[in-house]
């Protein structure tokens, strides 16, 4: 069929997509211990495969993959796990599978390369299984608790001592403390639920994400000698954790990025407001010059 320039152009476009998907997926596939995962992923793989001769069929043309895509996903993958890496590139294809919907009437090929993208996100939800999604509400309650309690303890410290040493101090030994209880909590309340066997690894999950926080937070009084500068720091450190973090769960969990980022950054920042006060009223009460 005769095409004009612009759509042949799209379809340029389109058709090195989908060969760079292609090697993405095999490469992937080849990452997957679990056989019947790994099957599926192939089959995507293939699938690409046909929509990349089905382009070529209008163009005629070959084009070479996105290589450095190729290189980026795979340690997407490694570094923050299979459902991230897959879930970030399918959303790179949600604005070609609208255009292949607009274009279905005059390319009625489109039709299966369409349903097959469809299927892909249908058969990836199905199928991917990891610890650290499975377990991703301990990660929750371990960031989650730890950003709201030491950001305020950490603004109420840096007002009542402003002295960078013993504000660090105070908030190691307040977060290892209160990531410990955490853990021990979250431990317990698995076990009253009849979750046994999840119990530890949920425990650890919250463990590990109330002292990674703890780290991230109390580092700036380790690095800066000005009280308020270390605040400033630490607070923006928040913020970024939060940031990071959730959009990690928007792409793996699709969840709506904006609102849990803002809630979460309204509540940190708020308590250690109200912290930062406290320690004023605290400090001038009491009276003591440290």
């Amino acid at each position: 069929m005769d095409i004009s320039i612009e759509l042949h152009n799209d379809l340029l476009v389109w058709q090195k997509a989908e060969i760079t998907g292609h090697h993405i997926y095999s490469r992937l596939a080849s990452m997957v211990g679990n056989e019947a995962n790994r099957k599926v992923i192939e089959r995507i793989a293939q699938d690409e495969l046909g929509h990349y001769d089905v382009f070529r069929s209008f163009t005629e043309k070959d084009v070479e993959p996105d290589r450095f895509k190729i290189l980026l996903f795979p340690w997407i993958a490694r570094l923050f796990g299979l459902t991230f890496g897959i879930k970030l590139m399918e959303r790179s294809e949600d604005a070609a599978q609208a255009a292949y919907a607009g274009l279905i009437k005059d390319i009625p090929q489109l039709e299966d390369v369409l349903k097959d993208e469809e299927e892909h996100e249908t058969d990836l939800i199905d199928m991917l299984d990891e610890p650290l999604l499975r377990y991703i509400g301990s990660v929750v309650l371990g960031l989650n608790d730890a950003l709201v309690e030491l950001t305020g303890a950490l603004a109420g410290l840096s007002l009542a001592f402003q002295n960078t040493n013993l504000i660090a101090l105070s908030g190691l030994i307040t977060g290892i403390s209160a990531s410990l209880s955490m853990a021990a909590s979250e431990y317990l309340s698995q076990r009253a639920e009849g979750k046994g066997s999840d119990a530890l690894r949920s425990a650890v999950y919250t463990g590990i994400a109330y002292i990674f926080t703890v780290a991230v937070l109390v580092l700036p009084y380790l690095l800066f000698s000005n009280y308020l500068i270390c605040l400033v720091v630490t607070l923006t450190a928040a913020i970024v954790v939060i940031a990071v973090f959730n959009y990690y769960l928007a792409v793996a969990r699709d969840l709506d990025f904006r609102r849990r980022f803002v809630e979460m950054t309204l509540i940190s920042l708020g308590v250690a407001a109200l912290s930062f006060g406290i320690g004023y009223l605290i400090r001038a009460w009491i009276g003591i010059d440290i």
